[in-house]
């Protein structure tokens, strides 16, 4: 089974509606735009892409669209978790089909008590013996309320078809005890650009981040600096996009997002409902961040 290099900046690409319906063409103006950043690769359905409020259909067409638009060297991963085992499963094999690289699966987590440590290794195991792709596990507690524990990295990442995992805790120190604990060939991705710096210089392959839809050679700039040493340069980026990245994460979401994608250039358009987009007054804070960080 063909791997995927997971070193290098991948920016969890958002999904584009027009009068709330599915836009793929936009979807492809925006992968192509971004496809001259430098960047590794690209997600899609992951939690930036609202994959929560797409139809199975849907997610499959945002998979077809952006294997379609990018280079074919160029990795597509695909957001397949679904709270079922054999669910994940039938959805992986099929973005399988479309050209999905790689499996970006989220923790189960609905019955949050109950996804004990040997659930999770259990679930992830059985997903990873039963897909055609390569598996990233995504621990992204702020929405999930399940946090994988490093123990459970560190047997996981045994697994022959079970490549790297993408935490989206901002926590530098579980950054580090996952690398501790995971196998050698096993890549840890850091899942916010607030600590793309933190994570890269404690071992972490690259970055599955928020900020690289709108700051990709920013973020591309950091991951090459790193990899030369020159960590006072990549500091002096680091610091300037941390507004930035708190911004289209933790403040303004989504939503916000998609707000400043609109403002540089690309389609960033309205999130689907239940998200409400960014208030005039948002925007105009949104604005007055990207100029500050001479984006704008």
């Amino acid at each position: 089974m063909p791997s995927v290099d997971l070193h290098g900046i991948f920016p969890p690409v958002p999904t584009p509606f027009v009068h709330g319906k599915l836009a793929c063409d936009r979807l492809a103006a925006n992968l192509e735009k971004l496809s001259r950043s430098g960047l590794t690769g690209f997600v899609v359905l992951g939690s930036n892409g609202e994959y929560v409020y797409l139809s199975t259909d849907e997610k499959r067409k945002v998979v077809q669209t952006a294997v379609e638009s990018v280079a074919a060297d160029v990795p597509v991963i695909a957001g397949t978790g679904c709270e079922s085992t054999a669910e994940t499963i039938r959805l992986t094999r099929e973005v399988a089909g479309l050209g999905a690289r790689a499996a970006l699966v989220v923790t189960p987590h609905y019955y949050s008590g109950q996804m004990h440590a040997e659930t999770m290794v259990q679930h992830f195991t059985a997903v990873a013996d039963n897909v055609p792709i390569p598996v990233i596990l995504y621990n992204v507690p702020r929405y999930t309320g399940v946090n994988l524990e490093a123990e459970v990295i560190g047997r996981l990442s045994l697994h022959p078809n079970i490549i790297g995992i993408k935490d989206s805790t901002g926590n530098v120190g579980q950054l580090g005890q996952f690398v501790n604990h995971a196998a050698a060939d096993f890549t840890v991705l850091v899942g916010t650009a607030g600590v793309l710096l933190g994570g890269l210089s404690l071992g972490c392959g690259g970055a599955v981040a928020a900020l690289a839809n709108i700051a990709a050679k920013k973020c591309v700039e950091i991951y090459e600096l790193v990899k030369q040493g020159d960590y006072d340069a990549a500091r002096a980026i680091q610091l300037k996009m941390i507004p930035v990245n708190q911004a289209v994460t933790v403040t303004y979401g989504v939503p916000g997002l998609k707000a400043a994608m609109d403002m540089l250039g690309f389609f960033g358009g309205a999130p689907r409902l239940p998200l409400l987009p960014s208030t005039e007054k948002d925007k105009q804070e949104i604005r007055a961040i990207l100029e500050k960080a001479e984006l704008l």
